[in-house]
């Protein structure tokens, strides 16, 4: 069994607690997930089973959207209404007819610096250990790209977007350098992940689904954007022999029976393919 689950998290539930549901429900160990959700936010999760796990890095999961909701005259340590108040601007005032303008500066590549309780890691330690423990340090920015996005509603200060943007953006972030273009301060207030890469959340089952063995596997190969190399017999793969193919990409994908079998990378000292990642 292999392959992967598509799960809508609710909230108040991490990410791991839904893959020890999925590894109960299953009664397999090899567990995985592609990108982390917050417990207060909801959506999406995309759950690898088994040999899936080892295609991680392969999968093209890098474009993400997001439904998102930002309330204004507020600030927390967290970047969101679940942590502390830590500054107010009860005078606010949000011209609404600037909000579109504002929203599309983001658009294209740009520099977010990730929130203090984020997992990043710097210098062996999570970014939220240090601001539990009051430490500060120096959080160097990030590139991210922001491919879409649109205002919704905007209503009793709180501005519903949609988003749609590359992996490792914080929408936390997003939210506070919003509130700062319309002059005032802000907190995100609710957020749920919509698609990764091709698939929507349209197409996900509830955790109750799960428990009730109510699921369908979906084949990793389709997640894979690489050339496929249809190979047989596998033998030479599985030994991790070196292959000689007439193709012209970088990396390669090898299959056999359409099943993803192994990621092989071009060699230019002899011409050859090499392996790099076994996926049976």
């Amino acid at each position: 069994m292999q392959g992967l689950i598509l799960i809508n998290k609710p909230q108040n539930m991490t990410s791991f607690d839904v893959v020890a549901v999925v590894r109960k429900t299953l009664n397999i160990k090899k567990i995985g997930h592609a990108g982390t959700l917050d417990p207060n936010a909801e959506g999406l999760l995309i759950i690898l089973v088994d040999k899936a796990t080892k295609a991680l890095p392969f999968l093209a999961l890098n474009r993400k959207e997001y439904l998102a909701q930002l309330e204004f005259g507020i600030k927390t340590n967290t970047g969101d209404i679940w942590g502390e108040v830590i500054a107010k601007d009860d005078a606010f005032n949000i011209d609404e007819a600037k909000i579109d303008a504002v929203l599309n500066s983001f658009l294209g590549i740009t520099n977010q610096t990730p929130p203090k309780v984020s997992a990043i890691s710097i210098k062996g330690k999570r970014l939220y250990e240090y601001a539990r423990a009051n430490i500060d340090v120096e959080i160097p920015e990030r590139e991210i790209e922001i491919y879409k996005i649109e205002k919704i509603a905007f209503a009793d200060g709180i501005l519903t977007f949609k988003v749609e943007c590359s992996s490792g953006t914080y929408i936390r972030s997003l939210c506070e350098d919003i509130a700062i273009k319309l002059n005032t301060i802000g907190t995100m207030h609710a957020l749920t992940r919509t698609s990764i890469g091709p698939y929507r959340i349209e197409d996900a089952i509830n955790i109750e689904s799960l428990r009730q063995n109510e699921y369908r596997l979906l084949p990793v190969i389709d997640a894979i954007e690489l050339e496929k190399v249809e190979v047989d017999p596998i033998t030479d793969v599985k030994n991790g022999k070196k292959l000689n193919l007439s193709h012209t990409s970088d990396v390669i994908l090898v299959t056999h029976q359409n099943e993803p079998i192994a990621v092989y990378q071009y060699q230019e000292d002899d011409g050859s393919y090499h392996c790099v990642r076994g996926l049976w």
